[in-house]
């Protein structure tokens, strides 16, 4: 008989699997205003992201032993569609919005239901051991090609 507890961290574990991850506001995500503050999207981004990475065997700050590279941040930026307040469940889901050669942009969209809160994207660049230019590596490549493309990458 599986138990409600094995039932739930299958499905979490499902979910983190497909680039998806929920999570409950608290007092301390919020401003004096009962707002979301800014900065806690990029957390729960980061979060998500390297879930989802682990998920699929990658440590990310493993990759020079597992795959022989770093990845590098680029750039990163988020565009808030709604405010979201103390208590909000809310869902942040992965997105494939660009792959190249040697970088590549994940989107990040976080939904309080079916409404758009906030749209965020981080771009990485792949470097060899001494910090050259590499081609990401196949078993990187063949994970981000997982995920859905994200069609309206327009904040």
């Amino acid at each position: 008989m599986t138990s409600t507890t094995d039932t739930l961290a299958d499905l979490v574990a499902q979910e983190t699997a497909k680039g998806r991850m929920s999570f409950q506001l608290g007092y301390g995500d919020c401003d004096v205003v009962d707002i979301a503050y800014f900065a806690i999207y990029y957390r729960w981004m980061e979060r998500t992201y390297s879930a989802w990475l682990h998920a699929h065997g990658i440590r990310s700050g493993e990759m020079q032993e597992q795959l022989g590279i770093v990845t590098v941040g680029l750039s990163s930026g988020a565009t808030y569609h709604q405010s979201a307040h103390v208590f909000d469940r809310l869902t942040c889901s992965l997105a494939l919005d660009h792959l190249g050669n040697s970088s590549y942009i994940i989107g990040f969209d976080f939904h309080r239901g079916d409404e758009l809160i906030t749209r965020g994207h981080m771009a990485f660049a792949t470097r060899d051991l001494n910090w050259a230019k590499t081609p990401i590596p196949n078993a990187l490549s063949d994970i981000l090609k997982t995920l859905p493309v994200r069609q309206n990458t327009t904040d």
